[in-house]
């Protein structure tokens, strides 16, 4: 499979389960059966014509900027703290300012697209840890949060790291580190770092199953977070996942004994229930991926990102690319994670387009 249609899938595909979970977030199960039927929703609930997304999808969009910029300035993945940290800041300035009042010392170019300067139900941890700078690491942590804020937005992580060539134990390191500039507690950061190791071996070879990325990524947290006391939570729930996605509970019952989805280890456990139950059908796994009495768009951003990098862009059916908000500012950022790593920095510096993006700051649509 070509890989640049994994890197457009991932992207899109997350934004897509966001968007569909996003007009459902805050209602109950028995709520959401009642407003759009038996089968609960089952396609967009769109504002305007627009199937829009929630702050998931915009700090994803923040964190592949944020990566970027360290590609421009030279830095290698385990430096990308510092940008993480720039980029959530910059991503902030959408959240409480209107557009063309923000502060003019922003390095996103993101900060110029003014469909951004939306607040999406921003969680408060995120808020007020960019207010304090989002300098959190998982050595130092900037709180106690395990909230699903931090896995939610690190997909691009895992895109840059395995398109690059760094090895998958980096990528994990790195999506821990996005994650923990916001979510100081290790069931926000192992999820992160287990999302991106997934990922990663999805991109690394197409041909590997779901399942097998599932095991492996379990794996590589029991090697990496060994004496890590809150790992079992974390394991005990993706195995739980797996077993489930095996037998013939009811897709809601089985998401609710998983949890909410509300923190990041139950989050990435109902969303890797939901692409393993359903593998081969990315319709079939956005709909029991956000049809739960949880954080639904965090759910189905997860699995969106899981299933899109497997099956790619040409894998998501047109109704869900169809009417999705800023579809185009997506696919756009997909491509540049994915030029930065086939080409060397010398020759992006050198396209005035990059440079007015990732250097300057400058770009506009």
């Amino acid at each position: 499979m070509d890989k640049l249609d994994q890197f457009k899938g991932c992207l899109l595909g997350g934004a897509a389960g966001d968007a569909l979970g996003y007009a459902v977030e805050f209602m109950s199960f028995d709520r959401i059966i009642k407003r759009y039927g038996p089968n609960g929703i089952t396609e967009y609930a769109p504002d305007h014509g627009i199937a829009i997304f929630s702050d998931d999808t915009q700090m994803t969009l923040f964190t592949a900027n944020a990566i970027l910029l360290a590609v421009a300035e030279g830095e290698p993945a385990p430096d990308f703290g510092n940008w993480f940290a720039c980029g959530y800041q910059d991503w902030l300035v959408t959240q409480l300012k209107e557009y063309g009042k923000a502060h003019p010392n922003r390095r996103c170019w993101l900060n110029n697209v003014p469909e951004l300067y939306s607040p999406r139900a921003p969680g408060n941890t995120c808020i007020t840890a960019c207010m304090n700078g989002a300098w959190g690491t998982p050595e130092k942590p900037i709180n106690n949060s395990c909230g699903c804020g931090g896995v939610m937005r690190v997909s691009p992580v895992a895109l840059y790291c395995a398109g690059n060539g760094d090895s998958v134990e980096l990528a994990d390191r790195a999506g821990a580190l996005a994650a923990a500039a916001t979510h100081g507690h290790p069931l926000g950061y192992i999820s992160a770092a287990a999302l991106v190791h997934i990922i990663y071996r999805l991109i690394e070879n197409p041909d590997m199953s779901i399942r097998a990325a599932v095991e492996d990524a379990i794996a590589a947290m029991e090697r990496q977070y060994a004496d890590e006391p809150e790992l079992p939570a974390q394991i005990n729930l993706l195995t739980q996942a797996m077993e489930l996605a095996d037998g013939d509970t009811p897709d809601v019952a089985a998401i609710h004994r998983l949890g909410g989805g509300w923190t990041g280890h139950d989050a990435l456990a109902i969303a890797v229930y939901c692409v393993l139950k359903y593998p081969e059908n990315f319709d079939a796994a956005m709909i029991a991926s956000v049809n739960h009495s949880g954080d639904s768009d965090s759910t189905g951003a997860i699995a969106g990102n899981i299933l899109g990098a497997k099956l790619g862009l040409h894998g998501i059916p047109q109704k869900y690319q169809k009417g999705l908000e800023m579809k185009e500012l997506l696919l756009e950022m997909a491509e540049d994670l994915y030029r930065a790593c086939r080409e060397p920095a010398e020759k992006l510096a050198a396209d005035p387009v990059w440079a007015a993006k990732y250097i300057q700051g400058t770009y506009t649509l």
